[in-house]
């Protein structure tokens, strides 16, 4: 019997069913006992042989597996499908297989192709000179090659940056995995590197276990080393990093980082393990470390949480890259969230000390630390009121032990007037009552009463008044000239030696707490007497985003005698230093930012914080600074701050640069230096960093352990990368 043909509209089914029409692939997974659809623009059916052929533009599908080719072949009795011409295979998840010719049986699930080509997800490409499929999901593959590299524009035959050629292959589509063996990995063309095996993700794999990109380096305190990261995945909510090092002048160590998710919370935890050998800067002996960090929902309104911090020195982190930091917290806290009408926090604390001129005996514990706040929502007058309470209890092996209660109260009314006036009067209450010991010792070093017990009260009233004077530029924006006065009126709080402080050490008088009413920062100790405060400011706003803004103000005290200000503060006498803020930004592009605090007398600088930043359109971006701060009693070592630091960063095409260096002026040498150079594109990333620290640990007169760093990183996309650091 001749074979018979058929038009493009009919669409078979096939190996038995009734007829569909011609339709996308549907989005339920596919079974095996689904038939196959397809479509054609010319269709044969041999009855004798029961054998299918479709030409021309075909479309074949079984559940949400789509097969196109120029030319169909089905065998009914055998269930041997055969595809040829520009063969493509659409996987569900958007991966597709391109080949010269297939030969597919088991339901579209087994099959060999020639001549395979892959472009799977996150720009992966892959090749073959053929392939087996083996139960829908594996492509066992010989002579591979795979990148994630764009073709050349230029010339598309040339080797990509990278790729990856190995002997033999397989693709496991469903864990997304690529496994390799006997694979080289070229660059430009030219092979160097080899290994026996190499496995990367292919698409957004799921989590599972595996080694992690090495890490090799060689610093002057470990020798040569090499860390070799290991992923175990426990289950679907937690994971543990282990990361051993092995150096040839120390033990090895062992780093570990464990993350778990409940459904009311997470818990994250890094520490380590190891060992220091000890030298003329370090101490011998076992050392570690962890920081962790836990947060958990009680219901909608609470949560409790933990950070736990702790590690043998600050040279261990150092040594071993675990992040160099000074002091550790332990922290476990129950906070409640009223929307934003009211918050309260319940807590306790205590710190760690790494460095060995940190005296831990004076560091406090702070058990229980009690914060609540209340704001009320506007009343008839338009005004809020606001309310909370801070108490604490404080204590150290040796100094000060301080118990507190301490509530505020505050008011705030806005009111306009009818010339563009704006007025606000606001006032504000506080009480505290201490019960101490050992005054005389840290932190407060008092000469007044050495036990006992006080209570302080103060209250601040201000009204404060400001006039924004508007007037159009036309083309060139708008002008705003905006004088501000502030009457403050309480009464007078004297020294207060004899009240314990533990919140209101670090005092900085700039132009941000300038109309404040307590210029202090916490509340141990108060501002007291009648002062005026008053500024003046000026803004220039431009149609282009730029600006011109500039700010002076101070503060007079009517009486002499108005809060316990030390020697430099710029508030300790009546007239208070002027302070001034200045923003030239002419275009968006060009900032200048100062910030600065002057004698009331002669002008001398008392404080001052210079930066400007220039982004140009080459994608160079320039910053500099200085930074002068006078000696404050309350920071060891006890001297001036004179500093001045630049920054360059530069981009261009697929390469970046960038620059860093702060110097310290007085002391006639640098405080730190760093410069980076990258290069990232679609596939490929090198990274080289530099960096060097000079400040020197005051116990040896030398500079801290690992004060240099230089880091290098190669990064195959969708591969992985390897990193090279030296100390």
């Amino acid at each position: 019997m001749p074979p018979i043909t058929q038009p493009a509209d009919i669409a078979p089914v096939l190996p038995g069913g009734p007829p569909a029409a011609a339709a996308p692939a549907p989005a339920a997974p596919t079974s095996p006992d689904q038939p196959v659809t397809f479509t054609a623009a010319e269709l044969e059916y041999d009855q004798n042989r029961a054998l299918v052929v479709a030409r021309g533009n075909v479309e074949a599908w079984q559940g949400n597996r789509v097969l196109r080719a120029e030319e169909f072949t089905y065998d009914r009795n055998t269930g041997v499908a055969t595809a040829r011409g520009n063969v493509q295979l659409i996987e569900a998840d958007g991966q597709v297989v391109f080949a010269d010719s297939v030969v597919l049986e088991n339901q579209f699930r087994d099959g060999v192709l020639e001549g395979l080509r892959a472009l799977l997800a996150q720009n992966g490409r892959l090749a073959a000179a053929g392939a087996r499929r083996t139960d829908g999901n594996f492509f066992d593959l010989s002579r591979v090659v795979y990148s994630s590299c764009d073709p050349c524009r230029e010339d598309p035959l040339a080797p990509p940056v990278w790729q990856l050629r190995a002997r033999t292959a397989t693709l496991d589509q469903a864990g997304r995995q690529a496994r390799y063996r006997d694979a080289v990995v070229e660059f430009g063309g030219v092979p160097m590197f080899w290994t026996p095996y190499l496995q990367h993700p292919a698409g957004s794999a799921p989590r599972q276990s595996g080694f992690l990109s090495p890490t090799f380096g060689i610093t002057g305190y470990l020798g040569g080393f090499v860390e070799t990261p290991y992923y175990w995945a426990i289950d679907e909510s937690q994971e543990l990093v282990l990361r051993p090092q092995i150096a040839t002048r120390q033990v090895p160590n062992l780093g570990l980082e464990y993350r778990r998710r409940f459904n009311f919370g997470e818990v994250e935890a890094e520490g380590s393990i190891g060992y220091l050998n000890g030298d003329s800067n370090t101490e011998r002996g076992a050392a570690g470390h962890i920081f962790s960090r836990g947060r958990f929902n009680i219901d909608d309104t609470w949560r409790t949480g933990f950070d736990f911090n702790w590690a043998t020195s600050e040279d261990y982190l150092r040594i071993y890259r675990y992040g160099a930091r000074r002091i550790l917290n332990q922290t476990v806290f129950t906070e409640g969230f009223w929307g934003t009408d009211a918050y309260a926090r319940i807590e306790g604390r205590a710190f760690q000390g790494l460095r060995a001129t940190d005296d831990n005996s004076q560091i406090p514990y702070v058990l229980p630390n009690i914060y609540l706040d209340w704001r009320s929502q506007p009343d008839a007058l338009g005004g809020t009121f606001t309310v909370d309470t801070w108490n604490f209890a404080v204590f150290r092996d040796q100094g000060t032990d301080t118990q507190r209660g301490a509530v505020r109260i505050g008011y705030s009314l806005p009111y306009t007037d009818g010339v563009g006036g704006l007025w606000t009067l606001r006032a504000q209450s506080d009480l505290a009552a201490y019960a101490f010991t050992d005054l005389s010792g840290a932190p407060n070093y008092s000469t007044a009463a050495n036990n006992g017990s006080t209570g302080t009260a103060n209250i601040r009233a201000a009204i404060d008044w400001r006039m924004p004077f508007v007037r159009s530029a036309g083309e060139y924006g708008h002008q705003v000239i905006e004088p501000r006065i502030q009457l403050v009126g309480g009464p007078l709080t004297g020294n207060q030696a004899g009240v314990p402080n533990e919140d209101s050490i670090d005092l900085e008088f700039t132009d941000a707490n300038l109309f404040s009413l307590n210029r202090f920062s916490g509340r141990d100790r108060q501002e007291g007497g009648t002062r005026v405060d008053y500024a003046l400011r000026g803004a220039w706003y431009f149609p282009n985003g730029g600006m011109l803004e500039g700010l002076a103000g101070a503060s007079y005290r009517v009486q002499r005698d108005g809060g316990p200000f030390y020697e430099g503060s710029g508030l300790e006498n009546r007239a208070s230093d002027y302070v001034a803020r200045a923003r030239v930004m002419p275009t968006p592009w060009l900032e200048f930012l100062g910030r600065g605090r002057f004698d009331q007398e002669n002008g001398a600088t008392r404080f001052l914080d210079l930066s400007t930043s220039v982004s140009f359109e080459t994608a160079t971006t320039v910053t500099g600074g200085y930074l002068y701060t006078p000696a404050v009693p309350y920071l060891t070592p006890v001297r001036d701050r004179n500093e001045v630091a630049v920054g360059v960063s530069q981009r261009f095409g697929h390469w970046r640069f960038s620059a860093y260096g702060r110097y310290d002026i007085d002391i006639n040498r640098p405080v730190a230096i760093s410069a980076s150079a990258a290069y990232e594109d679609e596939c490929f990333l090198l990274e080289a960093r530099v960096f060097k620290r000079f400040a020197e640990d005051p116990a040896t007169n030398n500079l801290y352990p690992a004060n240099t760093v230089l880091l290098f990183r190669i990064g195959l996309k969708t591969v992985g990368d390897v990193g090279f650091r030296a100390i």
